[in-house]
């Protein structure tokens, strides 16, 4: 459970910052301060104008106050909203920098759009707390304190008289401050889900668009939206009683000084300088009164989005500790080795006791039923995930005391989705080698036959390929991932069924690619296309979590009843189809 974010924690954002926001609020107190003389030559030039004529000294002097006044309180608040946006700056930083190395697990835990709420929506509520609260806050309470001091100075009665209606806004503002916090994370929070829904549709947005879906989409979003508004609309609520309290407070307090310091100046208790200063301070008063008020209301949704921002920041980070894999030399050891490897996803097995290998320059094909394991073999090899027990080798050096960036630097992951990032061609095919030159570039170009997509495009590899890769077909994606794996030259290279989004051609074309692959490195390949599991030496059935057959595809036809109905299952080629149907199977 993360604990609760307190005001100290808002203080430590401004760290590295203070002397640029002590300035800032110097300078705002300052202008207070020059706000503050006014009054009192204003009550001077009241209480000598029936002694002498009005003196333009004093009329010029009243104006610079005003001038100067309005330009270093212009200042104050520009270093103000710098800081806030530099403050910003450094809590985005930290958030980003977060978010990409969280766990996986984390990932599949969490939806994905109200992460990125996080890091934006919460983070322009904390610039809102830095640039205006802070100053509203430490300025107010000056410049109260100051215009308080003067009207004791003034007049003690009148200001007692004042500070029994302000009393009682006081009171109210204190009792609503809770309420106000609650509010504010409600708030927060329904605008979080509302964008991960957001960022849910518009992530499928192919798909929502031939389902037909974009009125159920429209309407799951817009209740959201509504949510976030009645969260918005109770914290107005509490706002909109607070704001009228405080000023109904202020203007009793006026009505009180006019009719309570007129008696007082025709009594001739007071004069009628004193008053007009003391009506002046009056109203000065509402100023950093409201200041206060809207700092205090501020600070409360400060503490809502801190408290999102300090549960992302509590989210556990993948370990990234460990030694340096061994320098590679000449050895006999498998490149990949399973040895008696369990695992689980939340007390559900997963891998149940998984054995195997994968020999240098070798192709090793996975296949099994959705659900067998596959996928996560692949999770583990890339340390996204870690066993519950048994070894995973590399090399013959066990991965678990490695670092997990040292085993990635190693091995090269094509993705099922085969995902393309927005940016041009090239971007995308340097994204895992983006040192690479460009004879390196050619040479995987060639290897996945994309030269004629290069040729093709306007600009070549530097054309833009949309959002997600949308500007290029499923088969383009898959080998432009293939690509920029080959670019890191890996020792292993995990292909999850490479040829699935491959028309005849071209599947034809990178199947002799693999053959040429497998000359530079050792891959292991999950695969449904019989075109793929030929080509394999050794191919690995899985089932519920565990190898239940080993061998070439011919020795499998002949041992493996699983591995006849699988291909015969998902292949109808007829020739093949009648070996199967007419092969001794032995039961396994």
């Amino acid at each position: 459970m993360t604990s609760r974010a307190r005001v100290r924690d808002l203080l430590r954002l401004a760290s590295g910052h203070g002397k640029v926001l002590a300035a800032a609020i110097s300078l705002t107190v300052l202008a207070s301060g020059l706000g503050l003389v006014q009054p009192l030559l204003v009550r001077d030039a009241i209480d000598t104008a029936g002694h002498r004529p009005l003196s333009w000294w004093l009329m010029a002097g009243l104006a610079g106050l005003f001038v100067l006044q309005a330009v270093v309180d212009a200042a104050g608040l520009f270093l103000l909203e710098r800081t806030g946006e530099g403050v910003v700056l450094g809590v985005r930083r930290r958030l980003v920098a977060h978010l990409l190395r969280l766990r996986m697990r984390v990932y599949d835990e969490h939806r994905l759009g109200d992460l990125i709420a996080r890091l934006s929506v919460d983070t322009t509520v904390l610039r809102e707390v830095v640039a205006q609260a802070s100053v509203q806050l430490v300025a107010g309470v000056l410049g109260g304190a100051g215009t308080v001091v003067l009207m004791l100075l003034i007049d003690p009665v009148l200001f007692l008289l004042v500070l029994a209606t302000v009393a009682v806004a006081a009171v109210v503002v204190v009792s609503l401050l809770g309420r106000l916090r609650v509010a504010g994370e409600q708030t927060q929070r329904s605008v979080g889900a509302m964008a991960a829904d957001l960022e849910r549709a518009l992530g499928a947005m192919r798909t929502v668009r031939a389902c037909r879906a974009e009125q159920r989409e429209e309407r799951r979003i817009g209740v959201l939206a509504e949510s976030a508004c009645a969260a918005g609309v109770r914290a107005a609520r509490l706002t909109s009683v607070m704001s009228p309290a405080v000023e109904l407070a202020i203007r009793g307090s006026l009505l009180v000084v006019l009719l309570i310091g007129g008696t007082r100046v025709a009594a001739g208790a007071t004069t009628l300088g004193n008053l007009v200063a003391f009506l002046l301070y009056a109203t000065y008063l509402v100023v950093p009164l409201a200041a206060v008020l809207q700092a205090a209301g501020l600070i409360q949704k400060g503490m809502g989005a801190m408290q999102r921002v300090h549960e992302v920041a509590a989210l556990p980070l993948e370990d990234d500790t460990g030694v340096r894999f061994p320098v590679p030399g000449e050895s006999a050891a498998p490149v990949l080795e399973f040895g008696d490897v369990w695992f689980s996803y939340e007390e559900r097995p997963v891998l149940r006791g998984v054995s195997f290998r994968v020999s240098p320059r070798s192709i090793v094909a996975l296949i099994g039923k959705s659900g067998a394991g596959k996928s996560t073999v692949f999770s583990l090899v890339e340390r996204f995930y870690e066993p519950a027990s048994g070894a995973i080798r590399l090399n013959g050096a066990d991965l678990a005391p490695m670092r997990p960036r040292e085993c990635r630097s190693r091995i090269a992951l094509v993705d099922q989705n085969a995902p393309v990032l927005h940016g041009s061609l090239r971007e995308n095919l340097l994204y895992a080698a983006p040192g690479a030159d460009d004879g390196e570039l050619a040479r995987v170009v060639d290897l996945v036959n994309l030269t004629e997509l290069v040729d093709r495009l306007p600009g070549g590899l530097d054309t833009p390929v949309g959002e997600r890769g949308n500007m290029l077909s499923g088969g383009e994606r898959q080998r432009v991932a293939i690509a920029r794996a080959l670019l890191t030259r890996p020792e292993l290279l995990l292909l999850d069924e490479p040829t699935a989004n491959l028309d005849a051609v071209n599947e034809l074309a990178l199947s002799h690619a693999i053959g040429r692959i497998s000359r530079e490195c050792a891959l292991l390949v999950i695969a449904h296309r019989l075109s793929t599991i030929r080509q394999a030496g050794r191919i690995v059935v899985l089932d519920e979590g565990r190898v239940v057959a080993e061998g070439t595809h011919d020795e499998l036809v002949e041992t493996s009843r699983l591995y006849c109905h699988l291909i015969a299952e998902q292949f109808s080629g007829d020739q093949f189809d009648a070996g199967v149907a007419n092969a001794k199977v032995v039961p396994k």
